[in-house]
C-alpha cells in the first residue's frame, strides 16, 4: 500500500469543497482499496505509544467555536481489532487504548477520501517524550503493515502556526513559512533524515515560526519512516491556508 501524509488545516475543511478537499477526494478514488487505515494524528498525544483498540470508535469533536454543522459530522468507521492488536506488537512498549476514538485529524481527511466510512480505521498516538529521530524509527516499525493492506496516513501540517493565521486572508503569505515548507520538501525528495529531524538547527527562525509546537510536524516523520528509498514521492496538493498553515500533502507509492 502507499503511504500518505495529509495536511488537515482548519477543521472547517471537513465541510468545505475547495481544491484541497477535491485533491483528497481524488486520492480516495485513485489509491488501492485498503483493508484498513492507520492514522497518526497530530491530535492524539500520549506518554508512550498507544494504539486505538475500539470496534466502534466514536467521532471526537476536539475543538470549539465552530458551527454546529461541524459538530454534527459523524464518521462511523469500524475499528479493526485484530490489526490494531498486531500493530501494538510491532512497537516496543506500545499499549492498547479502548477509550479514544477518531479525532478531527483523522475524520476531517477521511470524510473526503472515503465518505462512506466503509473501511476500518484506527489510530496510533504521538509519544510526547520521543525526540524527532525516534518518531521516524517508530514509523519504520510500521512498514510491514503496508504488505497487509493497511494504508498509513500521517495527518498534520508541515507549517502550523495558529498565532500567525490570517483569518480574513485565505491567500496570505509569509516568507518564513514558504522557506520552511520548501526546505522540508527538498529534504523529503532527498530522503535527508538529518534535516527532517534537526530542522531547528537547519532552518533557525523559519523553523521556530513554522513549528512553534511539534505535534503537527511529527506525523510527517511517521509517514516518512514507513517508506523507503524505493518508494516514489509525489505531492497531490501544495499550497497554504491563511498564511501559516501549509497544506502540502505527500504521497509515497511503490514502483
Amino acid at each position: 500500500m502507499p503511504v500518505l501524509f495529509a495536511a488537515h488545516g482548519s477543521p472547517m475543511n471537513a465541510l468545505a469543497k475547495n481544491p484541497f478537499t477535491e485533491a483528497l477526494a481524488k486520492l480516495g478514488t485513485q489509491l488501492p482499496t485498503p483493508q484498513a487505515i492507520l492514522v497518526v494524528s497530530a491530535h492524539w498525544e500520549t506518554e508512550g505509544t498507544q494504539v486505538l483498540y475500539n470496534a466502534t470508535p466514536p467521532t471526537i469533536h476536539d475543538f470549539y467555536g465552530f458551527p454546529k454543522a461541524l459538530f454534527d459530522v459523524q464518521y462511523p468507521a469500524r475499528g479493526p481489532l485484530s490489526i490494531a492488536s498486531a500493530t501494538a506488537k510491532l512497537v516496543p512498549g506500545a499499549s492498547l487504548n479502548e477509550k479514544w476514538g477518531l479525532d478531527h485529524g483523522t475524520w476531517s481527511v477521511l470524510v473526503h477520501m472515503y465518505p462512506h466510512a466503509e473501511i476500518p480505521v484506527y489510530q496510533l498516538s504521538l509519544d510526547v517524550k520521543a525526540p524527532p529521530a525516534l518518531h521516524i524509527e517508530l514509523g519504520k516499525k510500521l512498514r510491514s503493515l503496508r504488505e497487509q493492506g493497511v494504508l498509513i496516513i500521517g495527518s498534520g501540517n508541515i507549517v502550523h502556526n495558529l498565532r500567525a493565521v490570517q483569518w480574513r486572508d485565505q491567500n496570505a503569505r509569509y516568507d518564513w513559512a514558504e522557506e520552511f515548507d520548501a526546505g522540508i520538501k527538498k529534504a523529503l525528495d532527498a530522503r535527508d533524515e538529518k534535516t527532517l529531524t534537526q530542522y531547528l538547527e537547519k532552518f533557525g527562525s523559519a523553523a521556530e515560526m513554522s513549528v512553534p509546537t511539534p505535534e503537527h510536524y511529527w506525523p510527517l516523520l511517521y509517514a516518512f519512516g514507513a517508506t523507503d528509498e524505493h518508494d516514489q514521492i509525489s505531492y497531490p496538493f501544495e499550497g497554504f491556508e491563511m498564511g501559516s498553515l501549509s497544506m502540502r500533502t505527500v504521497l509515497w507509492t511503490s514502483p
